[in-house]
């Protein structure tokens, strides 16, 4: 297994309000991106603290993880430690008021990929013929296409195509999604924020995936495509190849 992420503000911000966490130590296989909200640089604190409180439960939990039956209930206590902190940051100052950050992360383990999800961060499967999106967006424009009301051509230019239904830190209860996948060698999982997935569709993704061995070439070329096609938000990139 090998993985690399890069982040990039775009060409329309003026700060990346992106975090993201890629783990060198196979022993420790943990992949994350947060995509912060918030004025000012409320949006960049929340996402930082987002990553670095679950860097940190992971880490002291070590020991945990080494039984598959822990991996879901410490990823869920500690996108809830993130949760806690950031909202209780977010109300501290005005300057903080109303922070918070998607939060999309995963773990390896014995075969299977253990993933939370919290936002409209995406997390994708690739094999040798498709792209499959495991995460489901927790969006405005997604509840639309779910109960008939848009479709998904529509979505794209929709208004309120950045309104988010869920944030880590945004109030003191979360709901956090959770899913587990199998999967094969030579297969890629895909980290991103919605930098990347508003700017570039996925046949687009699955084509520049396939178009490189070298990962870092493949992350270079994502960010092209969303900076090509405009590049209005920070675009975060996490791959992973099994």
């Amino acid at each position: 297994m090998e993985a690399i992420g890069l982040s990039d503000i775009g060409l329309a911000r003026e700060v990346n309000q992106d975090s993201f966490f890629v783990s060198q130590d196979l022993n420790f296989p943990l992949f994350i991106v947060a995509d912060g909200m918030g004025g000012h640089n409320a949006g960049e604190i929340a996402s930082n603290m987002a990553v670095d409180i679950i860097k940190n439960v992971f880490i002291n939990n070590r020991e945990n993880l080494k039984h598959k039956g822990n991996i879901i209930s410490v990823m869920k206590d500690a996108v809830r430690k993130a949760n806690n902190n950031i909202y209780h940051k977010s109300l501290e100052s005005s300057e903080y008021a109303g922070m918070g950050t998607t939060l999309t992360m995963a773990y390896i383990f014995e075969g299977n990929i253990y993933i939370c999800h919290v936002g409209d961060s995406r997390a994708y499967y690739i094999d040798d013929r498709i792209i499959y999106q495991i995460t489901e967006d927790h969006s405005l424009v997604n509840e639309l296409i779910k109960n008939g009301s848009i479709t998904e051509k529509e979505a794209k230019n929709h208004p309120q195509r950045n309104m988010i239904t869920r944030a880590v830190g945004a109030s003191e209860d979360i709901e956090i999604d959770t899913f587990i996948r199998k999967y094969k060698g030579g297969h890629i999982l895909l980290i991103c924020s919605d930098g990347l997935t508003n700017m570039v569709s996925e046949d687009i993704l699955l084509k520049e995936i396939r178009k490189h061995d070298e990962l870092r070439a493949i992350c270079n070329n994502l960010i092209y495509n969303a900076k090509s096609n405009g590049g209005f938000d920070n675009i975060t990139v996490v791959v992973v190849k099994f």
